[in-house]
């Protein structure tokens, strides 16, 4: 089925007026490998392994056709399984979202395709919000967690605001067990997490350690509340096993190897894709951060380390000490809350070098697309993004 959906999306490629059909084909084929993984045994390393090729491979596939394709021949908003609840509503970049829904997100930021593409199946998600509506006001908010200050409430306002290159909404499915005997489960989890931001401040937990609540990562978020209400996301948790991965993720305070990823809630067969958003510009932005990520970590394996300016730990260690004190008073800080002065300084040269490998990255991909008239695909960026690394 694969390979005949990669050979289907080449053609398609070639001649994107058949793009709609081939979106409608691949949520037909997404939404029925979701539900019959469900009867699977997500346990075995084979099954898990063939779930992340179909989803994962046909994603790529289809995202290649996208960036070739003409923007008007498809909305941004790709509404992909019709998953029954009866919690209330809201609306999210023209989707209609349900309370107690997850939104898996990518963010802009450079450490954004680290926790993307840092996983043992790499991914195109790094953060996770849960969404909340009171059921009287109907009024919405997402709870989320945040490196520079912890968890926090936003409005769908802010949250639109917030740089994104795509989100996808995700709902548990309506036929589970504990849903059939209580639907209104997700708005209970919900409600329960945005009571909880409100009533004490909540860390980001730099550990990535998803047993202590005392400090919550974004997935953690998610998590903790549907936890409270006996349903357990991430059934199998993440791994990140490549010793570069681990190397860089230890410099920003990582611990726990064995986690819970934001991309790989794709592949929970508990959770329906119920839409996505994407366009053209940011699905290529995404597409760019990804291969220059995955350029980097193949040093990382290599024994590239990630330094710092030692010249600037004293300035760095006086600015810790002025965001602590921010802190104190509940304000946000130049240095997050919960990392170090020295952390700092290496995720600064973290951000340099990504943005440098990044630049060369998008001037070759330019010529590129200037010669072939067509955007480069993603193997042709892994290349120039190898190059770029590999350049003084």
């Amino acid at each position: 089925m694969e390979n005949d959906f990669f050979q289907l999306a080449s053609l398609v490629a070639a001649d994107p007026a058949y793009t709609k059909r081939l979106l409608d084909y691949y949520n037909r084929v997404r939404a029925l490998v979701k539900k019959r993984s469900r009867d699977w045994n997500i346990g075995d390393p084979a099954v898990r392994n063939t779930i992340y090729m179909l989803l994962y491979g046909m994603r790529a596939a289809t995202e290649e056709v996208l960036l070739q394709a003409d923007p008007q021949n498809y909305s941004p908003a790709l509404y992909v399984t019709d998953e029954p609840s009866v919690t209330p509503t809201a609306s999210i970049f023209g989707i209609t979202v349900h309370s107690g829904d997850l939104l898996v997100s990518r963010g802009g930021a450079e450490v954004s395709a680290l926790i993307s593409r840092g996983n043992d199946y790499p991914g195109n998600f790094s953060h996770v919000a849960l969404i909340y509506v009171d059921a009287q006001t109907k009024q919405a908010w997402l709870v989320e967690a945040h490196i520079e200050k912890g968890v926090a409430v936003a409005t769908v306002a802010q949250y639109e605001n917030d740089k994104k290159l795509r989100f996808m909404v995700m709902r548990p499915g309506h036929d589970l067990a504990m849903l059939a005997t209580d639907p209104l489960l997700p708005q209970k989890a919900a409600k329960a997490m945005f009571e909880e931001a409100g009533k004490r401040h909540i860390p980001y937990d730099f550990k990535m350690n998803f047993y202590d609540s005392s400090a919550l990562f974004c997935s953690e978020v998610a998590s903790y509340a549907y936890r409270l209400y006996g349903m357990q996301l991430w059934k199998y948790p993440s791994s990140i096993s490549s010793p570069g991965v681990v190397n860089w993720l230890s410099d920003f305070g990582v611990e726990h190897f064995i986690t819970q990823m934001p991309a790989d809630l794709e592949y929970d067969p508990q959770l329906s894709v119920v839409a996505e958003w994407r366009d053209p510009e940011t699905l290529f932005k995404d597409h760019v951060d990804n291969a220059v990520m995955d350029a980097l970590l193949e040093k990382a394996d290599a024994g590239e380390q990630i330094g710092y300016n030692r010249w600037q730990l004293p300035v760095a260690r006086v600015l810790k000490a002025y965001s602590m004190l921010k802190n104190l008073f509940g304000r946000t800080g130049i240095i997050p809350e919960g990392m170090s002065a020295t952390r700092a300084l290496k995720n600064q040269y973290f951000v340099a070098m990504h943005a440098r490998v990044k630049n060369r990255t998008l001037q070759k991909a330019e010529i590129f697309r200037e010669k072939n008239q067509y955007r480069a695909p993603y193997w042709q960026l892994l290349q120039f993004a190898r190059e770029a690394a590999n350049e003084k």
